[in-house]
This record gives structure tokens, C-alpha cells and sequence, in this order.
């Protein structure tokens, strides 16, 4: 197991920082939501307006 790591060395790095990436983009994205924020690009033009928001929510 120890060879095959340092065989492919590079390649795990590689793939633990995207996941790390990828974890912490993920988690940014569910506390924007908790916090209302949704996905920042605003709400005039999206088709997915009305899932976001309720219907007393200013949009």
C-alpha cells in the first residue's frame, strides 16, 4: 500500500485539495442558503425564483 502511494503521490494530493475545494464551495453554499442569501446572482431573471423564496419574501 505504502508503494502504490508514493507511485501515485501527485495524484492523491491532487485529489484531496479539489475535494477540499469542493467541501468547503458545498459549504458555502448551504450557509448562504440558511442565511437567505440564496445563490447571489438575484432573483429578476431566475426560473427558480419562486423555490427560493415564499411568496411574502421581498425577492
Amino acid at each position: 500500500m505504502l508503494l502504490w502511494i508514493q507511485a501515485n503521490f501527485a495524484t492523491v494530493l491532487i485529489c484531496v485539495v479539489l475535494a477540499a475545494f469542493a467541501t468547503a464551495a458545498v459549504r458555502k453554499l448551504i450557509q448562504n442558503k440558511k442565511r437567505g442569501k440564496g445563490c447571489g446572482c438575484g432573483c429578476a431573471g431566475c426560473a427558480m425564483a419562486d423555490k427560493c423564496h415564499t411568496k411574502g419574501e421581498d425577492k
